[in-house]
């Protein structure tokens, strides 16, 4: 895929440099955008954590058939400490040599994270969309920060997420019975479009399909091999 050629800022840093490093990208964050069309490639990407290596997967699928297209995993060691709100800074790096590996070129992401749903309104979803230039949503599966109250227990049922008078996500119910996921921008897409996209793609789980099958290529899985499987009637 076609990363940046000027690359807004290194990664290893320290934690005070990455704070503004935040907060100097959070300009450049644009919280208007369309729901994606018919025929885009969504990646969806996530990280697990083997020792002191990041293993990140890129997952790319069809919107909105949800066909898994490519997928590609890279392993890359963590230089930054555990800190909460500076996760970009310890997995971007992995899952920016994931996209790399990958054979198609998103044209969404969908990350396992938060977005705008952050103390410095940077979580992951936007500061790689911001990196990328790529319209993203951050689609977590616990709160970072905000209050809310629990919404119905229907899928696509929601209610918004606060910080103050300002409203930085929505808890979107995406099955029955199942917790709620924390949805928010990340880059160039609205959240009212950012929660629609992740309702479209769900099928059957409580994650979206995108980040879903990044967790699992993420632990070993061969998502485009279990995709080719026959269905039994």
């Amino acid at each position: 895929m076609p990363l940046p050629v000027h690359h807004p800022h290194p990664w290893n840093v320290s934690p005070e440099e990455a704070v503004a490093i935040q907060q100097r990208l959070r300009e450049q964050v644009i919280r208007e955008g369309p729901m994606p069309g018919p025929g885009t490639v969504i990646v969806g990407v996530d990280v697990g954590f083997r020792g002191e290596l990041a293993r990140a997967a890129a997952v790319a699928v069809r919107f909105p058939d949800l066909t898994p297209l490519a997928q590609a995993v890279a392993e890359v060691p963590v230089t930054f400490p555990y800190i909460p709100g500076l996760l970009a800074f310890r997995e971007a790096p992995a899952i920016l040599a994931a996209l790399e590996r990958l054979p198609l070129s998103p044209q969404v992401l969908m990350v396992d994270g938060h977005g705008i749903s952050h103390p410095r309104r940077m979580g992951i979803a936007t500061h790689l969309g911001v990196y990328l230039d790529l319209p993203s949503i951050g689609c977590a599966k616990s709160k970072l920060w905000g209050r809310y109250e629990m919404p119905p227990d229907e899928p696509g049922a929601w209610s918004p997420l606060w910080d103050g008078e300002e409203m930085i996500g929505a808890v979107l119910r995406t099955q029955a019975g199942a917790s709620p996921v924390f949805v928010s921008i990340g880059h160039r897409i609205s959240l009212e479009n950012a929660i629609a996209t992740v309702m479209a793609c769900v099928r059957g789980h409580r994650l979206p399909e995108p980040t879903r099958l990044a967790h699992l290529a993420a632990g070993g899985a061969d998502v485009l091999a279990a995709g080719r499987q026959p269905r039994l009637l």
